[in-house]
This record gives structure tokens, C-alpha cells and sequence, in this order.
């Protein structure tokens, strides 16, 4: 089974949402009850990230417990919508972008293996191959502005970042901006899920270097610009549900062979 993880809106993906499963974990319950229904013929679940009210904060979302939800009712890729800052002036709001590298500014619990097996996963690569592939052929067909390629920074949150901050991130070269891909891209990849980031661009963080023009952004302003392309995402999205090859051909669901110390 498929998985989206994203925004309560994304809901009226499903013509009719067949049964919704409360799920208890070892890390609590998950954000929301999970929602599954039909998509191009294919069986998919959906879970919003923030809760059906929004009454999560990034720093706060229950990720394991969401993670591990979805691995329990036999979920095997996920794709995660979510709402991202630009960093560079070419990829600008309204965008979309298909992140393949991540770098971790958060303090959260990103693993699931505590001990007492230790385990080291191979995370080079964070994002599926294979599920990436097939999102940049959707947004080509549906002729959708796509950077296919980025990596994307993630903060702590809920606050926007400082002026100094979103320099530095800058500097580094980095694109994008967010504060919930991880640890959902680490938390899968232990559980050995396919997962795709699929940004949309909803502002300029801060406010690019050396641009005037361009004001910090806020909260209402994410909100606008992302509802504002809500419509482009769910068509992507049912492509994409379409496409998804049946069998998994990546490496994704090998992550834990090779990946425990042995004693």
C-alpha cells in the first residue's frame, strides 16, 4: 500500500474514504487517525502530519508513532507533500521541488533503534530513487514547474529563521527550506519505506541576500501559496499514484541488511 503524508486538504484526494483506522503504537498514537480510500485504482492511505485541526507543531508531530502506524498497516512507500522556504532565487513560489539531499538542523528523536541491537543505516542517498523518478515524469507530463533536484535544510521550528541563519543556509549552496521532512525521510528509511519529498515553494526565506524587494515571510503567507496550488498537487499526485510500479525495484526495502552490528 501507498501512503501520503501531508495536509488535512489533501483529503478530497479520495472519492470516498473507505474506513479510517485508529492505530496504537509502542510511541503513542499517531497525529490523526489513518484515512484510506482508492486512488487510480490503487489502495492508498492517508495521514495528516499536523492532525486533522493543524494542532500539531512541527517540533511536536508524534513522526514515530506516524512512521510506525503506517509500517503496521502494511504500508511500503510514501510520498509526503509539505510546504517549503526557497533559498535561491531561481526556485521561486508556486514552484515545486523533488528534494535528494537533506541536512538535519532539528533536535528530535530520529530513531527507532535505541538499542539494545545497534543499527547503523546507509543514508547517503535519502530519498527513494525510484519514487523520485516517477514524480519527475508526472510533473513533466502535466508540464509542472519541478526542480528536480535540491537539498533542502530542516529546522527545529515552530519560529522562521533569522536573517543570519537564513544567510548562512545560503552560503552553504543549500535550496530549500522546511521544518518536518525529518526525521520522516530518516524514520522510513529505518523501517524500510520508500519516501519522496514533494515541496512546494510557498516563499522566500526571510527574504533572498541582496534582494530588497522581498519580504520575510509568514505564517499567512505559507498558507496562501500553498493553498493557492493545491489543486496542481493533488492532480500530480493522482499521476503519480497511477505510475507507481507494483514491485519495488530500489534499495529502500534492503536498508536494514548489512546495517546491525553483530555480537
Amino acid at each position: 500500500m501507498l501512503a501520503v503524508i501531508g495536509g488535512t486538504g489533501l483529503y478530497e484526494l479520495f472519492e470516498e474514504v473507505k474506513e479510517e483506522r485508529e492505530i496504537n503504537t509502542p510511541y503513542g498514537r499517531p497525529s490523526s487517525p489513518i484515512a484510506i480510500g482508492e486512488i487510480a485504482g490503487r489502495r492508498v492511505a492517508f495521514l495528516p502530519r499536523h492532525g486533522k485541526k493543524h494542532e500539531y507543531p512541527p517540533h511536536e508531530i508524534p513522526y514515530k508513532a506516524n512512521i510506525y502506524a503506517l509500517k503496521r498497516i502494511g504500508v511500503t512507500r510514501i510520498i509526503a507533500p509539505c510546504a517549503v522556504g526557497s533559498l535561491k532565487p531561481e526556485i521561486k513560489p508556486g514552484d515545486f521541488v523533488l528534494p535528494d539531499q537533506v541536512v538535519n538542523f532539528t533536535r528530535r528523536e530520529d530513531t527507532f533503534y535505541d538499542g539494545p541491537d545497534t543499527t547503523h543505516i546507509s543514508f547517503a542517498d535519502p530519498f527513494c530513487p525510484e519514487l523520485r523518478r516517477v514524480i519527475a515524469e508526472a510533473a513533466r507530463e502535466l508540464d509542472i514547474t519541478l526542480h528536480s533536484h535540491g537539498t533542502v535544510v530542516v529546522i527545529q521550528g515552530p519560529r522562521f529563521s533569522t536573517r543570519a541563519e537564513s544567510e548562512f543556509y545560503q552560503r552553504q549552496g543549500w535550496d530549500i527550506i522546511n521544518m518536518t521532512i525529518y526525521p520522516e525521510c530518516a524514520l522510513a528509511r529505518e523501517l524500510e519505506l520508500c519516501y519522496a519529498s514533494l515541496s512546494i515553494v510557498t516563499d522566500y526565506d526571510v527574504g533572498l541576500k541582496g534582494r530588497s524587494d522581498v519580504k520575510p515571510v509568514t505564517a499567512e503567507e505559507v498558507i496562501r501559496v500553498f493553498r493557492a496550488n493545491i489543486e496542481k498537487l493533488k492532480e500530480l499526485l493522482k499521476v503519480v499514484i497511477a505510475k507507481v510500479p507494483e514491485e519495488r525495484s530500489c534499495e529502500c526495502k534492503r536498508a536494514l541488511e548489512n546495517a546491525r552490528i553483530s555480537k
